[in-house]
């Protein structure tokens, strides 16, 4: 009983507004005056890097235009709402803002949560086989891995169970952990500079 009302208690705490929290991604693309690009990527190493130092990051990248475009797209995650209020709260990002406002012409902001972020195409994307490729080699991590580590322990599971347990975690790992984690690891590759 005393389990029972402590798993009661903890999902509770975790719940905000009827739901269980989830990762929240953010884009922000500017319009960078020409003659402030340099300056402007700069600043932008600085605050990712001042952002991955906060509770929650779980990381960022900065999209930078392509042929004849001047607009930059800023893409952060974090853990949840309250870790990306935290940052967006904080003195070391409103400065950084006041400090970058005289090199853009034009801001948009758009803020995406749980797996709605894994299939929201980012801002400027990169050749649509690499991040193919990069979901199929997922997939196979995943699906491997169970496969050796955990059905064989399953076998006498009906074969609809198995696959349903499957399909759960593959999607869950692919949209929580093993997605995020190689975007981030792979990001030069998925989104070339059009230098």
């Amino acid at each position: 009983m005393a389990v029972t009302s402590l798993l009661r208690a903890r999902w509770a705490r975790s719940e905000v507004a009827g739901r269980r929290p989830e990762p929240v991604t953010v884009t922000v693309a500017r319009v960078v005056r020409p003659h402030r690009r340099q300056a402007f990527e700069r600043w932008a190493a600085e605050v990712l890097a001042v952002a991955a130092t906060y509770p929650g990051n779980l990381g960022g990248t900065l999209l930078k235009p392509g042929p004849g475009s001047s607009e930059y797209h800023l893409v952060y995650r974090f853990r949840d709402d309250a870790a990306l209020a935290a940052w967006e709260r904080s003195a070391q990002r409103r400065d950084a803002l006041e400090r970058m406002q005289e090199m853009i012409d034009e801001e948009r902001y758009a803020r995406v949560a749980g797996l709605d972020s894994f299939f929201t195409r980012p801002a400027a994307p990169g050749p649509r086989w690499r991040s193919t490729v990069l979901t199929i080699g997922a997939v196979f991590l995943i699906t491997s891995t169970l496969q050796v580590l955990v059905m064989p322990h399953l076998a006498g599971w009906a074969w609809p169970v198995r696959l349903l347990l499957s399909a759960c975690v593959v999607v869950v790992l692919l949209g929580y952990v093993v997605m995020p984690t190689l975007t981030r690891l792979f990001a030069g590759w998925l989104h070339p500079r059009a230098d």
